[in-house]
């Protein structure tokens, strides 16, 4: 017998970061309180990492660049990071240009294979 979609709200990972949406335009009295909620996020969610999804703001511009980068400063000193999520190509150009590194979604965590990646086993050896 096949049941229909449970009522109420889907469950939730409790390993799920909190999502912070940033819309644009960027100007420098947003800022200060943006970095307010990043802190009071990650301190709500006992630190890790916080997604900011960056799709709504905009052409990328150095206002941008400047924001991203306070946002990471306030969530280091939270205790956490910032990871990006649907980041413009433009964006990921121009951060790689002033040397700012973000995680982005979908990414493969430093010391992780990529998805989809088949560790080589040698001949005899348990596969794990």
């Amino acid at each position: 017998m096949s049941r229909g979609p449970r009522a109420g709200l889907p469950y939730v990972d409790p390993k799920t970061p909190p999502v912070l949406a940033l819309n644009g335009p960027v100007t420098r009295d947003r800022v200060a309180g943006l970095a307010d909620d990043v802190r009071t996020l990650l301190e709500a969610a006992g630190g890790g990492v916080l997604v900011c999804d960056v799709a709504g703001l905009g052409p990328p511009g150095l206002a941008a660049v400047d924001l991203l980068a306070r946002l990471q400063l306030a969530a280091r000193r939270a205790g956490g990071r910032i990871r990006l999520r649907a980041p413009d190509a433009a964006l990921h150009a121009l951060l790689d240009v002033v040397g700012l590194r973000f995680e982005m979604e979908g990414e493969a965590e430093e010391g992780e294979p990529a998805l989809g990646v088949e560790v080589e086993v040698e001949p005899g050896e348990a596969a794990v």
